[in-house]
Protein backbone atom coordinates (compact mmCIF):
# COMPACT_ATOMS: atom_id res chain seq x y z
CA UNK A 1 0.00 0.00 0.00
CA UNK A 2 2.88 2.36 -0.85
CA UNK A 3 3.59 4.11 2.41
CA UNK A 4 0.05 5.10 3.36
CA UNK A 5 -2.22 3.50 5.84
CA UNK A 6 -5.90 3.14 5.16
CA UNK A 7 -8.00 5.44 7.30
CA UNK A 8 -9.73 2.52 8.99
CA UNK A 9 -6.41 0.90 10.01
CA UNK A 10 -4.98 2.31 13.25
CA UNK A 11 -1.79 0.92 14.78
CA UNK A 12 -2.90 -1.09 17.84
CA UNK A 13 -0.39 0.68 20.12
CA UNK A 14 -2.05 4.08 19.50
CA UNK A 15 -5.67 2.93 19.33
CA UNK A 16 -7.02 4.44 22.54
CA UNK A 17 -10.30 2.52 22.26
CA UNK A 18 -8.77 -0.94 22.34
CA UNK A 19 -9.46 -1.45 26.07
CA UNK A 20 -13.10 -0.54 25.55
CA UNK A 21 -13.13 -2.98 22.63
CA UNK A 22 -11.75 -5.63 24.98
CA UNK A 23 -14.64 -5.00 27.37
CA UNK A 24 -17.17 -5.29 24.57
CA UNK A 25 -15.87 -8.54 23.10
CA UNK A 26 -15.27 -10.07 26.55
CA UNK A 27 -18.91 -9.32 27.39
CA UNK A 28 -19.97 -11.00 24.15
CA UNK A 29 -17.94 -14.12 24.92
CA UNK A 30 -19.23 -14.18 28.51
CA UNK A 31 -22.77 -14.36 27.14
CA UNK A 32 -21.89 -17.33 24.93
CA UNK A 33 -19.99 -19.09 27.69
CA UNK A 34 -22.78 -18.68 30.24
CA UNK A 35 -25.29 -20.19 27.82
CA UNK A 36 -23.32 -23.42 27.71
CA UNK A 37 -24.49 -24.15 31.28
CA UNK A 38 -27.22 -21.68 32.28
CA UNK A 39 -30.14 -23.93 31.36
CA UNK A 40 -28.74 -27.06 33.04
CA UNK A 41 -30.34 -26.34 36.41
CA UNK A 42 -33.48 -24.98 34.73
CA UNK A 43 -34.16 -28.18 32.76
CA UNK A 44 -36.63 -29.74 35.23
CA UNK A 45 -38.72 -26.53 35.18
CA UNK A 46 -38.50 -26.35 31.39
CA UNK A 47 -39.63 -29.94 31.04
CA UNK A 48 -42.62 -29.48 33.31
CA UNK A 49 -43.90 -26.27 31.71
CA UNK A 50 -43.45 -27.31 28.08
CA UNK A 51 -44.51 -30.93 28.57
CA UNK A 52 -41.18 -32.14 27.23
CA UNK A 53 -40.50 -35.87 27.13
CA UNK A 54 -37.46 -37.39 28.83
CA UNK A 55 -35.74 -38.31 25.52
CA UNK A 56 -36.25 -34.75 24.24
CA UNK A 57 -34.87 -32.99 27.34
CA UNK A 58 -31.12 -33.55 26.64
CA UNK A 59 -31.51 -31.93 23.23
CA UNK A 60 -31.84 -28.54 24.93
CA UNK A 61 -28.13 -28.90 25.76
CA UNK A 62 -27.05 -30.98 22.77
CA UNK A 63 -28.41 -28.71 20.03
CA UNK A 64 -26.50 -25.72 21.35
CA UNK A 65 -23.30 -27.81 21.48
CA UNK A 66 -23.89 -29.14 17.95
CA UNK A 67 -24.38 -25.73 16.38
CA UNK A 68 -21.54 -24.14 18.32
CA UNK A 69 -18.93 -26.88 18.08
CA UNK A 70 -19.78 -27.86 14.53
CA UNK A 71 -19.65 -24.40 12.98
CA UNK A 72 -16.72 -22.72 14.74
CA UNK A 73 -14.26 -23.29 11.90
CA UNK A 74 -16.71 -21.96 9.33
CA UNK A 75 -17.40 -19.03 11.66
CA UNK A 76 -13.70 -18.24 11.73
CA UNK A 77 -13.49 -18.13 7.96
CA UNK A 78 -16.69 -16.08 7.69
CA UNK A 79 -15.15 -13.56 10.08
CA UNK A 80 -12.28 -13.13 7.61
CA UNK A 81 -14.70 -12.91 4.69
CA UNK A 82 -17.05 -10.22 6.05
CA UNK A 83 -14.74 -8.50 8.54
CA UNK A 84 -14.38 -8.85 12.31
CA UNK A 85 -16.62 -5.92 13.28
CA UNK A 86 -19.47 -7.03 11.06
CA UNK A 87 -19.14 -10.62 12.27
CA UNK A 88 -19.35 -9.41 15.88
CA UNK A 89 -22.50 -7.38 15.23
CA UNK A 90 -24.24 -10.11 13.22
CA UNK A 91 -23.32 -12.70 15.84
CA UNK A 92 -24.60 -10.56 18.72
CA UNK A 93 -27.84 -9.66 16.97
CA UNK A 94 -28.52 -13.23 15.92
CA UNK A 95 -27.71 -14.59 19.38
CA UNK A 96 -30.09 -12.11 21.01
CA UNK A 97 -32.93 -12.93 18.60
CA UNK A 98 -32.38 -16.66 19.09
CA UNK A 99 -32.49 -16.14 22.87
CA UNK A 100 -35.77 -14.22 22.56
CA UNK A 101 -37.19 -17.06 20.46
CA UNK A 102 -36.22 -19.63 23.08
CA UNK A 103 -37.52 -17.52 25.96
CA UNK A 104 -40.91 -17.08 24.28
CA UNK A 105 -41.18 -20.81 23.48
CA UNK A 106 -44.67 -22.32 23.74
CA UNK A 107 -43.45 -25.84 23.01
CA UNK A 108 -40.37 -28.02 22.65
CA UNK A 109 -39.81 -27.28 18.95
CA UNK A 110 -39.63 -23.52 19.48
CA UNK A 111 -37.19 -23.82 22.39
CA UNK A 112 -34.98 -26.30 20.55
CA UNK A 113 -34.90 -24.02 17.49
CA UNK A 114 -33.81 -21.11 19.66
CA UNK A 115 -31.04 -23.16 21.28
CA UNK A 116 -29.76 -24.40 17.91
CA UNK A 117 -29.67 -20.86 16.53
CA UNK A 118 -27.82 -19.68 19.63
CA UNK A 119 -25.11 -22.19 18.81
CA UNK A 120 -24.95 -21.08 15.17
CA UNK A 121 -24.53 -17.37 15.96
CA UNK A 122 -22.19 -18.15 18.86
CA UNK A 123 -19.95 -19.97 16.37
CA UNK A 124 -19.73 -16.78 14.29
CA UNK A 125 -19.16 -14.60 17.34
CA UNK A 126 -16.33 -16.40 19.16
CA UNK A 127 -13.72 -16.46 16.35
CA UNK A 128 -14.35 -12.75 15.71
CA UNK A 129 -13.80 -12.06 19.43
CA UNK A 130 -10.42 -13.82 19.42
CA UNK A 131 -9.34 -12.23 16.12
CA UNK A 132 -10.20 -8.79 17.52
CA UNK A 133 -8.12 -9.42 20.63
CA UNK A 134 -5.18 -10.73 18.62
CA UNK A 135 -5.19 -7.69 16.32
CA UNK A 136 -5.74 -5.13 19.08
CA UNK A 137 -3.05 -6.32 21.49
CA UNK A 138 0.11 -7.48 19.69
CA UNK A 139 2.54 -6.02 22.27
CA UNK A 140 3.64 -8.64 24.86
CA UNK A 141 2.89 -6.67 28.05
CA UNK A 142 -0.57 -5.52 26.97
CA UNK A 143 -1.33 -8.86 25.36
CA UNK A 144 -0.85 -10.59 28.70
CA UNK A 145 -3.33 -8.26 30.41
CA UNK A 146 -5.88 -8.48 27.60
CA UNK A 147 -5.84 -12.27 27.33
CA UNK A 148 -5.81 -12.46 31.11
CA UNK A 149 -9.13 -10.62 31.23
CA UNK A 150 -10.49 -12.76 28.41
CA UNK A 151 -9.29 -15.94 30.11
CA UNK A 152 -11.00 -14.97 33.36
CA UNK A 153 -14.26 -14.31 31.51
CA UNK A 154 -14.08 -17.49 29.47
CA UNK A 155 -13.08 -19.72 32.36
CA UNK A 156 -15.60 -18.38 34.87
CA UNK A 157 -18.53 -18.46 32.43
CA UNK A 158 -19.50 -22.06 33.21
CA UNK A 159 -19.65 -21.48 36.96
CA UNK A 160 -21.49 -18.20 36.51
CA UNK A 161 -23.94 -19.94 34.19
CA UNK A 162 -24.78 -22.50 36.86
CA UNK A 163 -25.23 -19.72 39.46
CA UNK A 164 -27.31 -17.52 37.15
CA UNK A 165 -29.46 -20.46 36.10
CA UNK A 166 -30.19 -21.33 39.71
CA UNK A 167 -31.02 -17.77 40.76
CA UNK A 168 -33.18 -16.97 37.72
CA UNK A 169 -35.07 -20.26 37.87
CA UNK A 170 -35.73 -20.11 41.60
CA UNK A 171 -36.66 -16.41 41.93
CA UNK A 172 -38.01 -15.48 38.48
CA UNK A 173 -38.73 -18.03 35.76
CA UNK A 174 -36.67 -20.36 33.57
CA UNK A 175 -37.44 -18.14 30.58
CA UNK A 176 -35.15 -15.49 32.04
CA UNK A 177 -32.25 -17.89 31.46
CA UNK A 178 -32.84 -16.96 27.80
CA UNK A 179 -34.07 -13.37 28.13
CA UNK A 180 -31.04 -12.33 30.18
CA UNK A 181 -29.01 -12.42 26.96
CA UNK A 182 -30.92 -9.49 25.45
CA UNK A 183 -29.45 -6.71 27.65
CA UNK A 184 -26.02 -8.37 27.61
CA UNK A 185 -26.02 -8.51 23.79
CA UNK A 186 -27.22 -4.90 23.56
CA UNK A 187 -24.43 -3.73 25.88
CA UNK A 188 -21.79 -5.66 23.95
CA UNK A 189 -23.10 -4.44 20.57
CA UNK A 190 -22.98 -0.83 21.77
CA UNK A 191 -19.38 -1.34 22.82
CA UNK A 192 -18.49 -2.92 19.47
CA UNK A 193 -20.09 -0.05 17.53
CA UNK A 194 -18.16 2.52 19.55
CA UNK A 195 -14.79 0.89 20.16
CA UNK A 196 -14.09 -1.76 17.51
CA UNK A 197 -12.79 -0.08 14.40
CA UNK A 198 -13.87 -1.29 10.99
CA UNK A 199 -11.03 -2.89 9.05
CA UNK A 200 -11.20 -4.30 5.53
CA UNK A 201 -11.98 -8.02 5.26
CA UNK A 202 -8.96 -10.23 4.63
CA UNK A 203 -8.25 -10.06 0.91
CA UNK A 204 -8.50 -13.15 -1.25
CA UNK A 205 -10.66 -15.09 1.20
CA UNK A 206 -13.08 -17.59 -0.30
CA UNK A 207 -15.31 -20.05 1.49
CA UNK A 208 -14.14 -23.61 0.93
CA UNK A 209 -17.59 -25.13 0.43
CA UNK A 210 -16.45 -28.75 0.41
CA UNK A 211 -14.26 -28.18 3.45
CA UNK A 212 -17.07 -26.38 5.26
CA UNK A 213 -19.48 -29.26 4.66
CA UNK A 214 -16.97 -31.92 5.70
CA UNK A 215 -15.80 -30.05 8.82
CA UNK A 216 -19.29 -29.10 9.96
CA UNK A 217 -20.75 -32.57 9.39
CA UNK A 218 -17.72 -34.26 10.97
CA UNK A 219 -17.63 -32.07 14.08
CA UNK A 220 -21.38 -32.31 14.56
CA UNK A 221 -21.24 -36.09 14.23
CA UNK A 222 -18.49 -36.33 16.84
CA UNK A 223 -20.25 -34.02 19.31
CA UNK A 224 -23.54 -35.87 18.74
CA UNK A 225 -21.92 -39.27 19.27
CA UNK A 226 -20.34 -38.18 22.54
CA UNK A 227 -23.64 -36.70 23.70
CA UNK A 228 -25.49 -39.95 22.99
CA UNK A 229 -22.81 -42.01 24.73
CA UNK A 230 -23.73 -40.37 28.03
CA UNK A 231 -27.36 -41.49 27.81
CA UNK A 232 -27.33 -44.52 25.49
CA UNK A 233 -23.95 -46.10 26.19
CA UNK A 234 -20.95 -46.64 23.93
CA UNK A 235 -22.30 -49.84 22.37
CA UNK A 236 -25.49 -48.18 21.08
CA UNK A 237 -25.71 -47.56 17.30
CA UNK A 238 -26.72 -43.95 18.08
CA UNK A 239 -23.27 -43.55 19.62
CA UNK A 240 -20.77 -45.48 17.56
CA UNK A 241 -22.22 -44.79 14.10
CA UNK A 242 -22.01 -40.97 14.43
CA UNK A 243 -18.54 -41.25 16.00
CA UNK A 244 -17.26 -43.46 13.18
CA UNK A 245 -18.84 -41.20 10.57
CA UNK A 246 -17.34 -38.15 12.27
CA UNK A 247 -13.83 -39.61 12.21
CA UNK A 248 -14.15 -40.48 8.50
CA UNK A 249 -15.53 -37.05 7.62
CA UNK A 250 -12.81 -35.22 9.55
CA UNK A 251 -10.12 -37.35 7.93
CA UNK A 252 -11.58 -36.48 4.52
CA UNK A 253 -11.66 -32.82 5.60
CA UNK A 254 -7.94 -32.80 6.45
CA UNK A 255 -7.09 -34.51 3.17
CA UNK A 256 -9.13 -31.94 1.26
CA UNK A 257 -7.46 -29.02 3.07
CA UNK A 258 -4.07 -30.07 1.72
CA UNK A 259 -5.33 -29.77 -1.87
CA UNK A 260 -7.57 -26.70 -2.11
CA UNK A 261 -6.24 -23.22 -2.82
CA UNK A 262 -8.21 -21.40 -0.09
CA UNK A 263 -8.74 -23.99 2.68
CA UNK A 264 -11.20 -23.51 5.51
CA UNK A 265 -8.44 -24.53 7.93
CA UNK A 266 -4.94 -23.93 6.50
CA UNK A 267 -2.87 -26.86 7.71
CA UNK A 268 -0.08 -24.46 8.68
CA UNK A 269 -2.29 -23.38 11.58
CA UNK A 270 -2.36 -26.80 13.25
CA UNK A 271 1.09 -27.88 12.01
CA UNK A 272 2.75 -25.10 14.02
CA UNK A 273 4.02 -26.75 17.23
CA UNK A 274 3.17 -23.71 19.32
CA UNK A 275 -0.47 -23.76 18.25
CA UNK A 276 -0.70 -27.55 18.21
CA UNK A 277 0.45 -27.68 21.82
CA UNK A 278 -2.08 -25.00 22.77
CA UNK A 279 -4.95 -26.91 21.16
CA UNK A 280 -3.90 -30.13 22.91
CA UNK A 281 -3.74 -28.27 26.23
CA UNK A 282 -7.21 -26.76 25.86
CA UNK A 283 -8.66 -30.12 24.77
CA UNK A 284 -7.13 -31.83 27.81
CA UNK A 285 -8.25 -29.07 30.16
CA UNK A 286 -11.81 -29.38 28.90
CA UNK A 287 -11.84 -33.16 29.39
CA UNK A 288 -11.03 -32.77 33.07
CA UNK A 289 -12.68 -29.47 33.93
CA UNK A 290 -16.11 -30.10 32.45
CA UNK A 291 -16.26 -33.61 33.90
CA UNK A 292 -15.42 -32.15 37.34
CA UNK A 293 -18.14 -29.52 37.01
CA UNK A 294 -20.64 -32.19 35.93
CA UNK A 295 -19.78 -34.44 38.87
CA UNK A 296 -19.83 -31.63 41.42
CA UNK A 297 -23.17 -30.27 40.17
CA UNK A 298 -24.70 -33.72 40.64
CA UNK A 299 -22.93 -34.30 43.97
CA UNK A 300 -24.03 -31.00 45.52
CA UNK A 301 -27.67 -31.26 44.44
CA UNK A 302 -28.28 -35.02 44.66
CA UNK A 303 -25.95 -36.20 47.42
CA UNK A 304 -25.71 -33.07 49.58
CA UNK A 305 -29.23 -31.85 48.63
CA UNK A 306 -28.26 -28.26 47.88
CA UNK A 307 -30.90 -25.97 46.38
CA UNK A 308 -30.18 -24.63 42.87
CA UNK A 309 -29.10 -21.25 44.30
CA UNK A 310 -26.90 -22.77 46.99
CA UNK A 311 -25.32 -25.09 44.41
CA UNK A 312 -24.61 -22.10 42.19
CA UNK A 313 -23.03 -20.16 45.07
CA UNK A 314 -20.90 -23.20 45.86
CA UNK A 315 -19.23 -22.76 42.47
CA UNK A 316 -17.88 -19.28 43.31
CA UNK A 317 -14.47 -20.55 44.51
CA UNK A 318 -13.96 -21.76 40.93
CA UNK A 319 -14.09 -18.13 39.81
CA UNK A 320 -11.77 -17.08 42.64
CA UNK A 321 -9.23 -19.69 41.56
CA UNK A 322 -9.55 -18.54 37.97
CA UNK A 323 -8.86 -14.92 38.89
CA UNK A 324 -5.75 -15.89 40.83
CA UNK A 325 -4.48 -18.06 37.97
CA UNK A 326 -5.20 -15.43 35.36
CA UNK A 327 -3.48 -12.68 37.35
CA UNK A 328 -0.39 -14.80 37.92
CA UNK A 329 0.08 -16.04 34.37
CA UNK A 330 -0.70 -12.68 32.73
CA UNK A 331 2.41 -11.21 34.35
CA UNK A 332 4.56 -14.10 33.16
CA UNK A 333 3.25 -14.31 29.60
CA UNK A 334 5.96 -12.07 28.13
CA UNK A 335 8.74 -13.51 30.30
CA UNK A 336 8.52 -17.30 30.13
CA UNK A 337 8.45 -20.05 27.50
CA UNK A 338 5.01 -21.33 26.58
CA UNK A 339 5.46 -24.85 27.90
CA UNK A 340 6.62 -23.62 31.30
CA UNK A 341 3.28 -21.80 31.59
CA UNK A 342 0.82 -24.35 30.23
CA UNK A 343 2.11 -27.59 31.78
CA UNK A 344 1.93 -26.47 35.46
CA UNK A 345 -1.66 -25.38 34.84
CA UNK A 346 -2.63 -28.83 33.58
CA UNK A 347 -0.95 -30.46 36.59
CA UNK A 348 -2.83 -28.13 38.95
CA UNK A 349 -6.15 -29.25 37.44
CA UNK A 350 -4.95 -32.85 37.81
CA UNK A 351 -4.33 -32.18 41.52
CA UNK A 352 -7.89 -30.89 41.89
CA UNK A 353 -9.28 -33.98 40.18
CA UNK A 354 -7.16 -36.25 42.37
CA UNK A 355 -8.64 -34.54 45.43
CA UNK A 356 -12.11 -35.05 43.93
CA UNK A 357 -11.20 -38.73 43.73
CA UNK A 358 -11.09 -38.80 47.54
CA UNK A 359 -14.55 -37.28 47.99
CA UNK A 360 -17.04 -39.03 50.30
CA UNK A 361 -20.79 -38.70 50.69
CA UNK A 362 -20.35 -36.84 53.99
CA UNK A 363 -17.32 -34.76 53.02
CA UNK A 364 -17.16 -31.17 54.26
CA UNK A 365 -17.70 -28.52 51.60
CA UNK A 366 -15.12 -26.17 53.12
CA UNK A 367 -12.43 -28.79 53.68
CA UNK A 368 -12.90 -30.97 50.61
CA UNK A 369 -15.16 -29.55 47.90
CA UNK A 370 -14.00 -25.93 47.95
CA UNK A 371 -10.31 -26.88 47.49
CA UNK A 372 -11.29 -28.85 44.38
CA UNK A 373 -12.97 -25.78 42.91
CA UNK A 374 -9.98 -23.60 43.79
CA UNK A 375 -7.41 -25.96 42.21
CA UNK A 376 -9.44 -26.59 39.05
CA UNK A 377 -10.11 -22.85 38.68
CA UNK A 378 -6.46 -21.94 39.29
CA UNK A 379 -5.21 -24.40 36.68
CA UNK A 380 -7.91 -23.51 34.15
CA UNK A 381 -7.16 -19.78 34.38
CA UNK A 382 -3.45 -20.51 34.04
CA UNK A 383 -3.89 -22.66 30.90
CA UNK A 384 -6.61 -20.66 29.15
CA UNK A 385 -4.70 -17.38 29.14
CA UNK A 386 -1.48 -18.92 27.89
CA UNK A 387 -3.17 -21.17 25.30
CA UNK A 388 -5.52 -18.56 23.84
CA UNK A 389 -2.79 -15.97 23.54
CA UNK A 390 -0.30 -18.45 22.08
CA UNK A 391 -2.74 -19.89 19.53
CA UNK A 392 -3.34 -16.46 17.97
CA UNK A 393 0.21 -15.10 18.41
CA UNK A 394 1.55 -13.99 15.04
CA UNK A 395 -1.29 -15.73 13.17
CA UNK A 396 -1.95 -12.70 10.96
CA UNK A 397 -4.74 -13.40 8.50
CA UNK A 398 -5.32 -16.79 10.15
CA UNK A 399 -6.16 -15.26 13.56
CA UNK A 400 -9.90 -15.96 13.40
CA UNK A 401 -9.44 -19.59 12.32
CA UNK A 402 -6.62 -20.10 14.84
CA UNK A 403 -8.92 -18.78 17.58
CA UNK A 404 -11.80 -20.92 16.33
CA UNK A 405 -9.61 -24.01 16.72
CA UNK A 406 -9.12 -23.19 20.40
CA UNK A 407 -12.85 -23.27 21.06
CA UNK A 408 -13.32 -26.30 18.80
CA UNK A 409 -10.71 -28.15 20.87
CA UNK A 410 -12.50 -27.12 24.06
CA UNK A 411 -15.92 -28.17 22.78
CA UNK A 412 -14.71 -31.59 21.63
CA UNK A 413 -12.80 -32.09 24.89
CA UNK A 414 -15.82 -31.12 26.99
CA UNK A 415 -18.10 -33.48 25.04
CA UNK A 416 -15.62 -36.36 25.24
CA UNK A 417 -14.78 -35.80 28.90
CA UNK A 418 -18.40 -35.60 30.04
CA UNK A 419 -19.45 -38.65 28.00
CA UNK A 420 -16.45 -40.88 28.72
CA UNK A 421 -16.05 -40.10 32.41
CA UNK A 422 -19.81 -40.24 33.02
CA UNK A 423 -19.80 -43.72 31.52
CA UNK A 424 -16.94 -44.77 33.80
CA UNK A 425 -18.67 -43.25 36.82
CA UNK A 426 -21.96 -44.94 35.94
CA UNK A 427 -20.36 -48.36 35.45
CA UNK A 428 -18.60 -48.17 38.83
CA UNK A 429 -21.70 -46.78 40.57
CA UNK A 430 -23.74 -49.76 39.33
CA UNK A 431 -21.50 -52.02 41.42
CA UNK A 432 -21.13 -49.73 44.44
CA UNK A 433 -22.51 -46.18 44.74
CA UNK A 434 -22.56 -42.86 42.88
CA UNK A 435 -19.83 -41.17 44.92
CA UNK A 436 -17.41 -44.07 44.37
CA UNK A 437 -18.16 -43.76 40.66
CA UNK A 438 -17.15 -40.08 40.79
CA UNK A 439 -13.97 -41.07 42.66
CA UNK A 440 -12.79 -43.58 40.06
CA UNK A 441 -13.64 -41.36 37.08
CA UNK A 442 -11.95 -38.33 38.68
CA UNK A 443 -8.75 -40.24 39.42
CA UNK A 444 -8.75 -41.47 35.82
CA UNK A 445 -9.13 -37.89 34.59
CA UNK A 446 -6.27 -36.79 36.85
CA UNK A 447 -4.03 -39.44 35.33
CA UNK A 448 -5.04 -38.38 31.82
CA UNK A 449 -4.11 -34.76 32.55
CA UNK A 450 -0.69 -35.80 33.87
CA UNK A 451 -0.02 -37.66 30.62
CA UNK A 452 -1.39 -34.70 28.64
CA UNK A 453 0.99 -32.33 30.45
CA UNK A 454 3.94 -34.50 29.37
CA UNK A 455 2.64 -34.59 25.78
CA UNK A 456 2.20 -30.80 25.70
CA UNK A 457 5.70 -30.34 27.14
CA UNK A 458 7.11 -32.49 24.34
CA UNK A 459 5.11 -30.78 21.56
CA UNK A 460 6.08 -27.33 22.81
CA UNK A 461 9.78 -27.85 22.27
CA UNK A 462 12.34 -25.35 23.51
CA UNK A 463 12.54 -23.99 19.98
CA UNK A 464 8.85 -23.18 19.93
CA UNK A 465 8.48 -19.36 19.79
CA UNK A 466 7.16 -17.72 22.95
CA UNK A 467 5.73 -14.34 23.85
CA UNK A 468 9.00 -13.01 25.19
CA UNK A 469 10.58 -13.40 21.73
CA UNK A 470 7.60 -12.01 19.83
CA UNK A 471 8.17 -8.56 18.38
CA UNK A 472 5.66 -6.24 16.82
CA UNK A 473 6.19 -6.06 13.04
CA UNK A 474 8.18 -3.05 11.91
CA UNK A 475 6.23 0.02 10.93
CA UNK A 476 7.07 -0.51 7.27
CA UNK A 477 5.39 -3.91 7.25
CA UNK A 478 2.21 -2.43 8.76
CA UNK A 479 1.90 0.42 6.27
Amino acid sequence: MSGRMKQTEVPPEVDTRRWLALGAVATAQLMVGIDLTIVNIALPSVQRELGMSDPTRPWVITLFALGYGGLLLLGGRMSDLIGRRRALLIGLTGFALASALGGAANGSAMLLSGRALQGVFGALLTPAVLATLAASFPLPAERGKAFGIYGAVMGSASGLGVLAGGVLTEYLDWRWCMYVNLPIAALAAGGVLYAVRSVPPVSGVRVDVVGALLATAGLMAVVFGFARAESDGWSAPATYIPLAAGVVLLAAFLAAQARVKSPLLPLRVVADSRRGGSYLAVFSLAVGMFAALFFLTFYLQTIQHYSPVKAGLAFLPLTVGLMVGVRAVSRLLAKAAVRSLICPGLLTIAAGLALLGLLRADSSYWLHVMPVFLLVGLGAGWVLVAANSTATLGAGSDSAVAGAMVMTSQQIGASLGTALLSTVAGAVAARSDAVHGFNVASLGAAGFLCVAALAVYWVLSERSPDHSRWKLPSRSTRL
